[in-house]
This record gives structure tokens, C-alpha cells and sequence, in this order.
């Protein structure tokens, strides 16, 4: 399993507005942004991004997962931080 399939699989069964997967082997960082995630607790939002991942985990292709869940207010001025 490769980030281009993680990120395809997350884009088309939950229709972010954005997301982005970086890792190889079984190991991966997303960062997803929708609208969605506004009022949702950090374990609610993880739990949504893990749920389509579920099956791929279980069967060890992948491992591990770091996940960033943002509105896209929150990515907005997250992003212009990191830029600095």
C-alpha cells in the first residue's frame, strides 16, 4: 500500500475538501480538512479518518497512522504558520 492509495481511499469514501498522506511502507501522516470536523472532539475526528482505514490495518498493510484533522479555517491559519 502507497500514500496515493491511502489518500484516494480517504478522499473517496469520506469527500474531504482536502487531504494529504505522506509515508511509505506502513507508516502514515494525513492531514485531512472538511468542513465536517467543525465541533468534533479530536478522538471523534480521528475515529472518522481511521474508520475506512480499518480494514488495510487489520490486515498489517498499514501500521501506523498520524492524523491532523483540521476545518478549513483551522488549516488556513495552520498552513500560515508552518510557512513562516
Amino acid at each position: 500500500m502507497d500514500s496515493t492509495k491511502v489518500q484516494e481511499l480517504l478522499q473517496s469514501e469520506l469527500n474531504l475538501e482536502e487531504v494529504h498522506v505522506k509515508g511509505e511502507g506502513s507508516h502514515y501522516e494525513v492531514i485531512a480538512v472538511d468542513a465536517q470536523f467543525a465541533g468534533m472532539s479530536r478522538v471523534k475526528k480521528q475515529q472518522m479518518i481511521y474508520k475506512p482505514l480499518m480494514e488495510y490495518i487489520q490486515r498489517n498493510d498499514i501500521h501506523a497512522v498520524s492524523i491532523k484533522a483540521f476545518t478549513p479555517e483551522e488549516w488556513a491559519r495552520d498552513k500560515k504558520l508552518m510557512s513562516l
